[in-house]
C-alpha cells in the first residue's frame, strides 16, 4: 500500500537541496535540484514530433522523457547532490543513489514504484534514445543555468566564471537539437560576456 505522504515529503526535500556545483562556485541563491528537474521536464514537454526522433530514426516516447526528467535525480533527496569533484567514485555514487531509489520507491504501490525505479535505471544505463535525450537535457539545462548566473549583475561583480561547466559538456551532446542549442548558447555567451 502506498504511503503517499512519505513519498511527497521525500520529493519535497529536493525543493531545498541546492545544486552542489553552484554552491561550490559561490553562486548566491543557487537553484535547487527540483528547479533543475522542472526545467528539464519542460524541455521534454515542448519538443515537437520532428525533435522526437532518435539518432537511429526511431520515435522517442515524449511522456517517458518527461517522466524520466522528473525522476532522474530523485535519489538525491536522501543522499545529496554529488559532483564529479567530490571524493566518491562513479560506482559508489551509483550504488548510493540506487539504494536511495529502492527506499523511495518502496513507499509506493509496487507497480508505481517499479515504474519510477525503472525510469531512473534506464536513465542511469543510458542505452535508449529516451535516456540519451534526457542526458542532453541534463547537460544543457546546466550550461543554460551557468550562462544565466554569469549574466546576473551581482555574479559579475563577484567575477563568477563558470567556464568549467561549458568545458565539461562540449562535444558530449547526442541529439541534433541540443547540439545546435549548445552551440547557440556558447555563441551568445561569447558575444555578451
Amino acid at each position: 500500500m502506498s504511503n503517499y505522504l512519505e513519498f511527497f515529503k521525500i520529493c519535497g526535500k529536493l525543493k531545498t537541496l541546492k545544486r552542489t556545483g553552484w554552491v561550490n562556485n559561490g553562486i548566491e541563491l543557487p537553484e535547487s535540484v527540483s528547479d533543475h528537474m522542472y526545467r528539464m521536464a519542460m524541455m521534454g514537454m515542448c519538443l515537437d514530433k520532428k525533435s522526437l526522433i532518435g539518432e537511429d530514426g526511431k520515435e522517442i516516447d515524449k511522456m517517458k522523457i518527461i517522466k524520466m526528467a522528473l525522476v532522474h535525480d530523485l535519489g538525491e533527496s536522501l543522499v545529496g547532490d554529488f559532483t564529479p569533484h567530490d571524493k566518491i567514485t562513479k560506482e559508489e555514487k551509483y550504488q548510493l543513489e540506487k539504494n536511495a531509489m529502492i527506499e523511495i520507491t518502496n513507499t509506493l504501490d509496487q507497480e508505481v514504484g517499479k515504474e519510477i525505479f525503472d525510469l531512473w535505471q534506464e536513465y542511469e544505463d543510458c542505452k535508449t534514445n529516451e535516456a540519451l535525450l534526457v542526458k542532453d537535457f541534463d547537460k544543457f539545462e546546466m550550461i543554460l543555468q551557468a550562462y544565466e548566473y554569469e549574466k546576473q549583475p551581482h555574479q559579475k561583480e563577484n567575477n563568477i566564471k563558470l567556464q568549467s561547466f561549458f568545458d565539461s559538456t562540449r562535444g558530449k551532446f547526442h541529439h541534433p537539437l541540443f547540439k545546435s542549442l549548445a552551440s547557440q548558447l556558447e555563441n551568445d555567451r561569447n558575444n555578451k560576456l
